[in-house]
């Protein structure tokens, strides 16, 4: 455990910390404009490399952000080793089941527009004089019998 602070060092600490996530706030909204085209007109970083640049530079700040928070003004700074990984632990997990959440769901989501387009698609019947009950599959020109 650290050492207590007095109420203006605590007071001066919170006020510096408010400062700092202030400042990276502000960069994160000037990185966004700037990264949307809103700032500099004909920069777009929507495809390609400046893209992934922009994503990570936004996941970034976005970590520094929470784990500030976290550290510093939530105190686990000043906690024992076995408290922070148990709370942090859980949050990790937290996180990759909402990564896998997402994927299953992307996933489920392309699966029921396949079912979609295959309800869509329509089969006629096969001409010819010996074709009675056979049906072409759209794509292909395979006959089937059905019934």
């Amino acid at each position: 455990m650290a050492e207590h602070q007095t109420y203006e060092e605590a007071k001066a600490l919170v006020f510096r910390g408010l400062m700092l996530l202030g400042a990276i706030t502000i960069i994160e909204v000037v990185v966004a404009l700037l990264a949307k085209g809103h700032l500099i007109h004909g920069v777009n970083f929507s495809h390609g490399f400046g893209h992934y640049v922009y994503m990570l530079l936004m996941i970034g700040f976005s970590i520094y952000k929470a784990y500030f928070i976290i550290f510093f003004f939530m105190h686990m700074a000043y906690e024992v080793r076995g408290l922070v990984m148990s709370v942090l632990l859980p949050v990790l997990l937290l996180v990759w089941a909402i990564i896998a959440f997402f994927s299953e769901g992307s996933y489920w989501g392309r699966s029921r527009e396949n079912i979609r387009q295959r309800n869509e698609e329509t089969v006629k019947p096969a001409s010819g004089s010996n074709t009675q009950g056979y049906y072409i599959i759209p794509g292909t020109e395979k006959q089937v019998k059905l019934g």
